[in-house]
């Protein structure tokens, strides 16, 4: 007999017969690296993230080029829509490598895999991976329009682990005139992140983290005392470590890897943390997405998670792309009574999956 899902679960998507926006060669500006008129949508448009200003839906979207060492630099544009489904592009894109503090994180890979969302004053944040080659950063930067952003670098910067290898980082949000704005935990923002194993953060501004860690190794070897009784000896040279959350699933859709999604939505049930899952497949495995619910009161603590994903890749722009076989889900906004999720299609293409509310 099959089990009903939990309650808290989002589904009943449908996804749209196309995709929405994908590469688009007509784009061009000015490279402020090369000094070089570049084509910064040539070869590929995915991995969206979502929010809304006013009636406007805004799309921060990844786009490639097909020039340098990775074949195809990435940078973050910007895309606006009356309804959720038809969007024009903006000619420039926004964030991007540039003659600044930041040149040597994001050269020449890029800005990539933007997540978006808006602080209660109206600041908008945007969590992005700052790749050069060597290492993949999470970098944040925000915004008042969408359009001028202000780089603030590395996450992570100043703790032991800002120089690690980190990426897609979703700030814990609830639902405020249908888009997703920070919430404060305990008088924190809470932040989910990793790409493997997923791990939190936590932070007083939304701009500056610190990962949530632990004591890798304290009180880990039990001696008899002088009493004949068993007692725990401190290791000496304790060091902090990143505390995992969840890891990947052997034999599920999430076998390889766990990536945040969207924001992670606080809801009655909890925290609802939408993410991406891979299994082995052709080029980097088969993506699929999945959620996981958490503990309002200990957000680093799992409360349930579903062993079935709920969105697939099944259509022909999903099974052929840049990588093969990608849904890669990174947007979630509300309107008009629907859900609309924004999702990467194969690497190459941007797709909705929409639900009535």
């Amino acid at each position: 007999m099959n089990t009903p899902p939990p309650t808290w679960l989002s589904t009943g998507f449908s996804k749209r017969d196309a995709p929405i926006l994908g590469p688009d060669a007509t784009l061009r500006f000015t490279c402020p690296i090369s000094g070089q008129s570049v084509a910064w949508a040539e070869k590929d448009v995915f991995n969206p993230s979502v929010t809304r200003i006013g009636d406007e839906i805004c799309l921060l979207i990844r786009a490639e080029d097909t020039i340098g060492h990775f074949k195809g630099t990435s940078r973050i544009g910007l895309a606006t829509s009356s309804d959720g489904i038809h969007f024009s592009v903006e000619p420039e894109p926004v964030i991007y490598p540039d003659h600044d503090a930041y040149f040597a994180l994001e050269r020449e890979g890029g800005c990539e895999d933007p997540r978006v969302v808006v602080r209660d004053d109206g600041l908008f944040v945007c969590t992005y991976s700052a790749f050069n080659g060597s290492l993949c950063y999470l970098c944040v930067a925000t915004s008042r329009d969408l359009r001028t952003w202000t780089k603030h670098g590395p996450a992570f910067a100043g703790s032991p682990w800002e120089r690690i290898w980190s990426k897609s980082g979703c700030i814990v949000s609830q639902w405020v005139d249908d888009r997703l704005q920070a919430v404060q935990i305990d008088g924190q923002y809470w932040m989910y992140w990793g790409e493997g194993l997923l791990h939190a953060a936590t932070s007083n501004d939304c701009i500056h983290w610190q990962p949530v860690s632990f004591a890798a190794n304290a009180n880990r070897i039990a001696e008899l005392d002088q009493a004949g009784r068993y007692a725990n000896r401190p290791l000496p040279g304790a060091c902090e470590a990143l505390l995992p959350l969840a890891c990947p699933r052997p034999g599920r859709f999430d076998h390889c890897l766990v990536e945040p999604g969207p924001a992670a939505v606080l809801t009655d049930a909890g925290i609802v943390l939408w993410y991406n899952g891979s299994t082995p497949g052709a080029d980097a495995g088969v993506y699929s997405c999945g959620q996981v619910l958490f503990d309002p009161c200990n957000p680093s603590q799992v409360q349930e998670r579903p062993l079935e994903p709920f969105l697939v890749p099944d259509q022909p722009w999903e099974l052929a792309g840049q990588c093969a076989a990608v849904t890669f889900s990174e947007g979630l906004v509300r309107h008009q009574g629907q859900e609309l999720l924004y999702y990467g299609c194969a690497d190459s293409h941007i797709g909705v999956a929409i639900r009535e509310l």
